[in-house]
């Protein structure tokens, strides 16, 4: 059993000068009980905390971490970034390399603006949109979460439906009118909202494949149903690939489906595990950002010279060991086979999602299509789940609606050591009601 004296000590230090003790609510563990676990390192596929236990990992920070922590390819690359100085304020050469670089890898892109967050990227897309289209209004989906920008914050998922506060107070209720919603994954949903706001709505934005109320898989026709409403409507469609960008393929989930967007939201992989992001999309629409239109946007660390580096250093390995997506899904796939396993002997009927490297295991028997279906997970024997898998030394997202990440890191030897954790942890959860 693992023992956490110094990091409930640093928790209850925490919460007198920080919010919550976090800086990003699903940190605090609320929704499974017990306190936070602080960390001091990591290295491939683990995890360090401040009383010295060693955990393997699967949240890889969200998503980034595809090559496991610390990978040597990033580390060099910036390294040797840093005598440059961390920041100039000015342009450099590497922007201009990320970008041809994320040109060539994503489908939807020909032109792309670097920004320092998934959230600021979402933010400036939905901008850009209107900008572009003139019109005000935009759908998102439920349970889908483009970061914490005011539009984003109706029906949210991730850290949102985690703390029940699916609506932020300091919303406004013009932003909030401007917000339409739809059930993910439901088209008829979509083309009446579009109906009832005819030559309203500048974008439709979404998680190609969710993974902020769980993962949650799009079902056939849905993504390419989209594009030809948007098509036929004049509506930007908006891909928020922050994190399937680079993680289910070179080219992202729109690449895995054969569907192109407008525009793509990008983030995590991009810094290889530094604070960046970015979104791109057609030159027409790209042309409305400033300075070479008339839609405002800035900031004086986009294009960071060491984010750059890094990134630069994560997507060139991706670009050229692409065999790096067929070896992740197959330990994947061993993964979820053995959770599968575990949970026919013991009697138990779950339900797993996975697509590629990200996969969910729901607390309930129905199949989890949308966020509804997401809501009916048992939440409180989750908390049990995810307890006692932390006292077997694995790691995993605290909440039920948020997905989980393999990195190249796990090993044959970590997928026999998850699923047996999974066997016991799935018993006890049960056991202890």
């Amino acid at each position: 059993m693992t023992q956490a004296p110094a990091s409930n000590e640093l928790f209850q230090r925490a919460q007198k000068s920080i919010p919550g003790g976090v800086n990003s609510p699903v940190r605090a563990f609320r929704a499974v009980g017990g306190n936070p676990r602080f960390m001091v390192s990591a290295k491939g596929p683990y995890l360090y905390d401040e009383d010295g236990n060693r955990y393997v990992e699967f949240i890889n920070s969200w998503g980034p971490m595809i090559l496991g922590h610390a990978a040597e390819v990033v580390n060099e690359a910036v390294q040797k970034a840093i005598p440059n100085s961390l920041s100039f304020g000015a342009p450099t050469r590497r922007e201009i390399e990320i970008a041809e670089l994320i040109v060539s890898m994503v489908p939807s892109i020909e032109k792309v603006r670097m920004v320092n967050s998934g959230t600021e990227a979402t933010m400036s897309a939905i901008r850009v949109a209107r900008g572009f289209t003139g019109r005000d209004k935009i759908i998102k989906f439920e349970g889908n979460y483009h970061g914490h920008g005011d539009s984003f914050l109706i029906a949210a998922g991730s850290g949102a439906i985690t703390l029940g506060v699916p609506d932020s107070p300091g919303v406004t209720k013009g932003t909030a009118q401007d917000t339409l919603t739809a059930p993910y994954n439901s088209l008829d949903a979509v083309k009446a909202l579009v109906d009832a706001n005819k030559d309203q709505v500048a974008a439709i934005i979404l998680e190609p494949v969710a993974g902020n109320m769980g993962l949650v898989t799009p079902q056939q026709g849905f993504l390419q149903g989209l594009r030809d409403l948007c098509d036929q409507e004049g509506i930007v469609l908006i891909f928020d690939e922050v994190m399937t960008g680079f993680r289910l393929a070179a080219g992202g989930a729109q690449e895995l489906y054969g569907v192109t967007p407008d525009m793509s939201t990008l983030g995590k992989i991009i810094g290889g595990g530094m604070p960046v992001g970015a979104y791109g999309g057609k030159k027409e629409i790209m042309d409305f950002v400033a300075p070479a239109g008339p839609v405002y946007q800035a900031g004086t660390l986009s294009g960071n010279p060491i984010a750059m580096a890094a990134g630069m250093a994560m997507l060139t390995y991706l670009k050229e060991h692409q065999e790096v997506y067929t070896d992740l899904e197959k330990t994947t796939n061993s993964i979820v086979a053995g959770i599968k396993q575990n949970m026919q002997q013991l009697g138990l009927n779950y339900t797993i999602n996975q697509v590629g490297s990200m996969f969910s295991l729901f607390f309930t028997e129905q199949p989890v299509v949308d966020f509804e279906t997401a809501k009916t997970s048992d939440t409180a024997l989750f908390g049990r789940y995810f307890n006692s898998m932390l006292e077997k030394g694995i790691y995993l997202a605290p909440s039920q609606y948020e997905a989980l990440f393999v990195s190249t890191a796990i090993s044959g030897d970590l997928v026999d050591q998850f699923v047996q954790a999974n066997y016991e942890a799935l018993q006890e959860a049960h056991n202890n009601k």
